[in-house]
């Protein structure tokens, strides 16, 4: 027992752990199909502990439990075959019989590999003689060296190439972007840097090995194993572009530095433990290595990446704000576990499915995540991660849909390279399975151009509704090509959604497989009839589109139709919203409007009164108010809205008491309230100071002759009011 290897051990172990896997599947398989006479052979070889079937009596065992030999040897020894019944598509006898074939299969694969366990050692012995036995012509070459040499040698040449970009690095990392478009030339150029120095190492190991002549079974394997490494230097360098565990403010993946310093480094090894052991088995088949002991080998290879991956779940740095419990690392476990299990039992397409299922999700949350940190505003620090209005809208969203895109294209090539879906036979192919599978695939990439093309314009639409209201004059060209713009983009980009929406709705119909033409033309007819039966609302938005064809008002100015008056706020297909001067918002359809009187264009002319007595000296109010005007005009705060100065017109009418005086300014559209208060005010005050008076209705009491002296008309006066004033009260 002592002299015995750990391999022996080892081996007895993995042995006892198949046995154990093929019990668990053939309980399952009793539980479907019922016991039958191989559940006794089969308890035997997993009580014998070691003991082996041989391969023809198990080949026996295995077509006798199946259920249709089963049934055919019944049907031959109960008389003629009947007529075998007809199972409909979803019979859960055929659910059961799949299901029980699988796991015969699941049951033989391991009973193989338990088996051929005892066997890998002469195995890797005898691969081991085909190598030695391939190098005696040229004498025996190292292997190890030989990989080591040319891998020291790309890295070499990588270091060459790090050597001499060292000034284009040092301007990398002195580089502080302050926008968004240097950012994105920063990262450019950082990932050029980063794909020459894989292409310089790929170019000195593999590329110098291909450069010589060297033995067919040789050259196979160091090619093998540089490919190793260079996946492996491809996972630093992409670890390095994509975490920048160093310099925080070069990371495109939105995670502290310290999660950043652990993945960088646990990435790396796990691609190389992948790609060191997937070329190992590779090669042992190469060599004339079974397949039951290539694969025995793989699960090993195999429980080491499932040691890796557990150890990353369980180790890796938790953030401030994530929640202290285990739940999730748990449940991440039991999914690396279900994978190996998965693939052990070779149900390869339910293990991918569930590779994309879980993987999808977070890596279209982490790509997401990733471009808005990359996006986001140079003022919020490295941290943020929601742009602000003020990234580039098109660049966003090309980058994130974009990038949305390739991951899942990504995810379905994978799929049908697991499920062996060929995409070039399929299309060819006019079966119905087919058939619907390709219209589903391009049902798919419809919606993914559809939804980039839809969210580019609304991108547009919205960065040209985002800019700024007030550029230079507000009575300019410019500003009015801008307001034009915000009147008409909202209506565009409904009309854009819709018809991308029907457009969309149309090709994918037209991929499934459904006829379209019969519905363009019913859908004509259809709009035929609803336009009969919809005259109103055919009259709002055609009277719509021809109102703002003819400019006649625009967003944030204010006009009056009848009843109806106040500032644009924003439109609809069929109406309008007016918010009115004291609060009330009217939502006013366009056929209701009629004649728009547009109180916000160009300019407006005020017109001023103000009533002075009859004895004044109108040439003295004339220089006056000429002279208001001039100050109005040559005031900072109202210079720039006077367009004509404040002027008086003349005598508009003579009154009962007074002189009624007439003036009038131009100005621009709502800044007339402003100066004409200013305008009063100053003329108030310029009366004052000059002995003018404004006039206010009196009444004149006279009395006596044509003459009479003054003291008389004051007698006759408080004689008139002795007569109207009433009778004291009696005491």
């Amino acid at each position: 027992m002592k002299g015995r290897s750990a391999f022996y051990w080892l081996s007895v172990g993995v042995r006892r752990t198949l046995l154990a896997l093929a019990v668990l599947f053939l309980g399952m398989d009793f539980a479907m199909m019922g016991a039958g006479p191989v559940a006794a052979q089969t308890a035997a070889v997993a009580e014998d502990g070691g003991g082996e079937v041989p391969g023809r009596v198990r080949e026996l065992i295995d077509l006798l439990d199946d259920p249709t030999v089963r049934g055919w040897i019944e049907q031959r020894r109960s008389g003629p075959p009947a007529p075998a019944p007809v199972m409909a598509a979803d019979d859960p006898g055929l659910v059961s019989m799949y299901a029980t074939a699988r796991l015969m299969t699941v049951k033989r694969h391991l009973l193989g590999l338990s088996s051929a366990l005892p066997r890998v050692p002469d195995e890797l012995h005898r691969a081991g003689s085909v190598l030695m036995l391939e190098q005696r012509d040229r004498g025996l070459v190292r292997l190890s060296p030989l990989i080591a040499g040319f891998a020291l040698l790309g890295l070499g040449c990588e270091l060459l190439v790090w050597r001499a970009t060292g000034r284009v690095r040092t301007r990398l990392i002195d580089a502080r972007p302050e926008t968004v478009n240097d950012r994105l030339r920063l990262i450019w150029r950082r990932f050029m840097l980063a794909a020459g120095l894989v292409l310089a190492f790929a170019l000195g190991s593999v590329g110098s090995f291909l450069a010589f002549d060297w033995p067919p079974l040789l050259r196979t394997l160091v090619l093998g194993y540089l490919i190793a490494f260079l996946a492996v230097r491809l996972a630093l360098v992409l670890g390095r572009f994509l975490l920048a565990p160093k310099v925080e403010r070069f990371r495109i993946v939105p995670v502290t530095t310290s999660l950043a310093r652990f993945w960088y480094r646990r990435l790396a090894l796990i691609v190389g433990w992948f790609a060191f052991g997937y070329i190992t088995v590779e090669q042992l088949e190469v060599l004339g290595v079974s397949l039951e002991a290539r694969q025995i080998i793989g699960y090993a290879l195999g429980l080491g990446l499932l040691a890796l991956g557990l150890e990353s779940v369980w180790r890796s740095p938790r953030s401030e704000d994530e929640p202290g419990g285990h739940g999730g690392a748990w449940l991440l476990s039991g999914c690396l576990v279900g994978l190996w299990l998965l693939w052990v039992a070779q149900a390869m397409a339910v293990f991918w499915l569930v590779v994309v299922g879980v993987a999808l999700p977070k890596a279209m949350e982490l790509t997401r995540r990733s471009v808005r940190h990359v996006l986001r505003p140079s003022d919020t620090g490295d941290t943020a991660e929601a742009p602000s209005p003020g990234v580039p809208g098109v660049t966003a969203v090309i980058l994130e849909r974009g990038a949305r895109a390739v991951v899942l294209i990504g995810a379905a090539l994978l799929l049908s390279r697991a499920w062996n879906i060929d995409l070039i036979e399929l299309s060819s192919r006019d079966t119905t399975p087919t058939r619907l599978l390709r219209g589903v695939l391009n049902a798919s990439l419809i919606v993914l151009v559809a939804d980039l093309a839809w969210h580019v314009a609304k991108a547009v639409i919205d960065g040209k509704l985002a800019q700024p209201r007030e550029l230079g004059d507000p009575d300019g060209e410019e500003a009015r090509r801008l307001s034009r713009l915000r009147t008409l983009l909202p209506i565009l980009r409904n009309m854009l959604f819709i018809t991308v929406v029907v457009v969309a709705g149309l090709m994918v119909l037209s991929a499934m497989g459904v006829e379209i033409a019969p519905l363009i033309a019913g859908a004509g007819v259809v709009g035929v009839a609803i336009g009969f039966g919809a005259q109103t609302l055919v009259k709002d938005i055609i009277s719509g589109m021809f109102y703002l064809l003819d400019d006649a008002f625009r967003v944030g100015e204010y006009i009056q139709s009848g009843s109806y008056k106040g500032t644009v706020e924003s439109f609809s297909l069929r109406s309008v919203k007016l918010r009115h001067h004291r609060g009330p918002l009217y939502t006013v359809p366009f056929g209701d409007l009629g004649a728009v009187q547009n109180m916000s264009r160009d300019w407006v002319i005020d017109k001023l009164s103000i009533n002075v007595p009859y004895d004044t000296d109108l040439a003295a109010v004339k220089k006056i108010i000429k002279r208001i005007g001039a100050e109005l005009a040559s005031d900072p705060e109202f210079a720039p809205h006077v367009i004509e100065t404040l002027k008086m017109q003349g005598v508009e009418q003579f009154g009962d008491f007074a002189i009624q005086i007439r003036m009038k300014m131009m100005t621009k559209p709502g800044e007339q309230f402003v100066i004409r208060r200013r305008a009063y005010a100053s003329i108030k005050t310029a009366f004052e100071q000059n002995g003018i008076h404004f006039a206010f209705p009196t009444v004149h009491v006279s009395g006596g002759s044509p003459g009479a002296p003054a003291e008389v008309e004051n007698a006759v006066g408080h004689v008139g009011l002795e007569l109207v004033r009433p009778p004291a009260a009696a005491p």
